[in-house]
């Protein structure tokens, strides 16, 4: 709001965002099964949101952990990106190292491992601003429109550039910064992994706006919807920040670039299963203006809840499959199924928007015309609200207020950030997905199914069984314990 903040922990527009955070650490204090993890780096049990997956259990304990803290803040909880970020970078520093001999996955063990012991959160740092879509890094007018390397030293690399909508940034310890997209050679100075405390010289951070985020400063804590929790996004600007050698990860490896990204991608896109757990707020908030209302054995009422938690379902069930689905990399390591990541996301692209639709419909109109807090706390006004809103006799008017206004809160809000159009374009927008489910649907195999069955060609079972690779290698291999 055009003033530089001294303090963020003590600013009430931030203030719900640091609370969300602090749940991802209570939660392994309260549920050590569900929210922690044994490292094998340094033989202790470690907040889950640290821990390298070496199992699809691993990746399944990821997904449990998300959705319950969805449920918990109903809103974001900003770790998921350091989260993924660290577990892909662990398989490609192992296989940069591999193919040119450097030292990078040593360098990554080493600070994983001290943050692990610190229990540390970690930011990560991917979009760039991009400037001119059509053009690549190197081609832009202004070369700092995606974060590059200015300067070279024997101790380290200084960078220049912005990264944007970058989620829980201000409330990290450490920050991962990373490429954006494929690159080429043209495109060297780009291609950097290294990590930064947040606090680094020369490092701007720019907040951003969020639909009725002033709420939140103007005392009293109903209209809010959910004062206690919201996420957080901000721009970051690098104006010549220093990384040491020791934290660089990837300098110059531009053909490495892209593995980078679709492997983070690939568990950031089935993380979407955090949304579930905002969906489950969701719908016990709908479920409750039904019953304040009078209406809750509607026929109608009870269709529109199950439809709901039918589409609440369907994301959670992608993402948990690919998780089950997982596949061990050559680190040790395990990656989630690409294709079945994709289409959990691309779910999350849509079917929120119809929960929240559906909460919507259930609210009724109320929900955007309730007159403020200060109005119901009015010594003349107040009455007239107590008696004019009441719904059920037994349901005191101002329960009926705060639930409407955390359905507006989750729909429309600050929550809706994180529920809607987060959903539409984190991790990717939607035809991100829609390019990696083609890249891994293998039509021609279904093709020739479907020609054999017809009678069109002639190939045996064997043949066809001998021709299942990629995503279908994956759907038929044995199941095994870990």
């Amino acid at each position: 709001m055009g003033e530089l903040v001294a303090e963020p922990v003590d600013h009430p527009v931030i203030r719900p965002s640091i609370n969300a955070v602090a749940e991802t650490y209570d939660l392994a204090n309260s549920n050590p099964e569900l929210a922690s993890a044994m490292s094998p780096l340094t033989g202790e049990r470690i907040n889950r949101f640290l821990h390298i997956a070496t199992s699809p259990a691993d990746l399944v304990m990821q997904n449990k952990m998300q959705r319950r803290l969805g449920q918990l803040t109903g809103t974001c909880f900003q770790r998921c990106v350091g989260m993924d970020a660290l577990n892909a970078l662990h398989s490609v520093t192992f296989d940069l190292d591999r193919t040119n001999g450097t030292d990078y996955h040593d360098r990554f063990k080493d600070f994983l491992a001290r943050i692990q012991r610190a229990n540390l959160m970690i930011g990560g740092a991917m979009t760039d601003v991009k400037g001119d879509r059509g053009k690549s890094p190197s081609q832009q007018a202004d070369p700092d429109f995606f974060v590059r390397v200015t300067r070279r030293t024997q101790h380290g690399v200084y960078i220049t550039g912005a990264k944007a909508h970058q989620t829980g940034c201000l409330n990290s310890h450490w920050l991962i910064v990373m490429p954006t997209m494929r690159l080429e050679a043209a495109d060297k100075d780009y291609a950097i992994v290294g990590v930064l405390p947040v606090d680094a010289k020369g490092i701007t951070y720019i907040y951003g706006r969020q639909s009725c985020d002033t709420r939140s400063a103007e005392g009293g804590e109903i209209d809010a919807g959910n004062a206690r929790f919201a996420g957080q996004e901000a721009m970051i600007v690098f104006e010549n920040v220093f990384i040491p050698s020791e934290h660089v990860f990837m300098d110059g490896e531009v053909e490495f670039a892209s593995t980078l990204v679709e492997r983070f991608t690939c568990y950031h896109r089935r993380s979407y299963v955090c949304k579930t757990g905002v969906g489950d707020v969701l719908i016990g908030a709908a479920a409750t203006v039904a019953d304040y209302n009078g209406v809750e054995r509607a026929s109608h009422v009870r269709d529109k809840l199950v439809e709901m938690t039918h589409l609440n379902e369907t994301i959670y069930g992608t993402g948990i499959a690919a998780s089950h689905q997982g596949m061990e990399m050559k680190s040790g390591t395990y990656l989630p199924d690409e294709m079945l990541a994709n289409v959990c996301k691309h779910h999350v692209t849509r079917l929120p928007y119809e929960i929240g639709r559906l909460a919507q419909d259930l609210a009724g109109g109320l929900m955007v015309t309730l007159p403020s807090e200060r109005e119901l706390r009015h010594e003349t006004i107040g009455p007239m609200i107590e008696k004019y809103l009441k719904g059920r006799a037994e349901i005191p008017t101002e329960h009926r207020i705060r639930i409407l206004r955390l359905v507006e809160n989750m729909t429309l809000g600050r929550n809706a950030v994180g529920y809607l159009t987060e959903s539409m374009h984190g991790a990717g927008s939607p035809q991100a997905q829609r390019i990696q489910i083609a890249r891994s649907m293998q039509i021609e195999f279904k093709k020739e199914l479907a020609k054999t069955l017809a009678g069109i060609d002639s190939a045996s079972r064997e043949e066809i069984a001998g021709d299942l690779a990629s995503y279908m290698a994956r759907v038929f291999a044995p199941v095994r314990n870990h």
